[in-house]
């Protein structure tokens, strides 16, 4: 016997059209025992932005801007990851030393000169931070000297790793309520912990 379906009802709505875009809501407070996960920025849950190795640091800071964050991953044509670049080193000591090097300006100086390659990026399992607490991951950060850690997660789809999360100082010093420099070191492990529970901020 054949089966009728019944089409959906459709209707036309004026005003604005926006559309949904990929979000995660992470919570506004964390204390160090919290459990990591929840300052992890997922790339399941929130697209990461990317850059290609060509184009100028200037270009790469300004899709920074736009896109409200601190780091890109810098990918090439079949979308592999090729390393990643922060505003920092963009913005810091990097270009300055390339520039003794070579005759260019500054806006001409591409992606892939400046940028930390692949092959000298660590990475975090996704296994592990499951398992970790907010604390591990500051202690983490602090031995790396990095503002940002990366999470990989094997992807069965592709059949090898892919990076599945991001962990940012910046958004940790957010949550915690404290200023958290690991590439200065400002403060000890201790000194970040006592701050946290005195409740100040800095």
């Amino acid at each position: 016997m054949e089966k009728h379906y019944m089409p959906l009802e459709s209707q036309y709505l004026a005003g604005p059209m926006g559309y949904f875009k990929p979000s995660q809501e992470l919570p506004d407070k964390v204390t160090l025992e919290s459990p990591a996960i929840m300052t992890m920025t997922d790339l399941r849950q929130v697209a990461a932005l990317t850059i290609e190795p060509n184009v100028s640091i200037e270009w790469a800071l300004q899709r920074m801007r736009e896109g409200g964050v601190r780091l890109l991953l810098v990918i090439n044509h079949d979308h592999d990851v090729v390393g990643l670049i922060t505003s920092t080193d963009i913005q810091g000591e990097k270009p300055l030393r390339f520039l003794q090097e070579v005759r260019l300006r500054h806006s001409e100086i591409p992606v892939r000169d400046i940028m930390t390659p692949r092959d000298n990026l660590e990475f975090i399992s996704m296994d592990d931070v499951l398992k970790a607490s907010v604390g591990n991951v500051l202690e983490t950060l602090r031995r790396m000297g990095r503002k940002h850690a990366l999470v990989y997660d094997r992807d069965k789809r592709a059949g090898h790793a892919s990076i599945r999360g991001i962990f940012s100082a910046s958004r940790l010093s957010r949550q915690l309520g404290v200023v958290f420099e690991p590439i200065e070191v400002a403060r000890s492990f201790a000194e970040v912990e006592v701050a946290i529970n005195s409740g100040y901020s800095a």
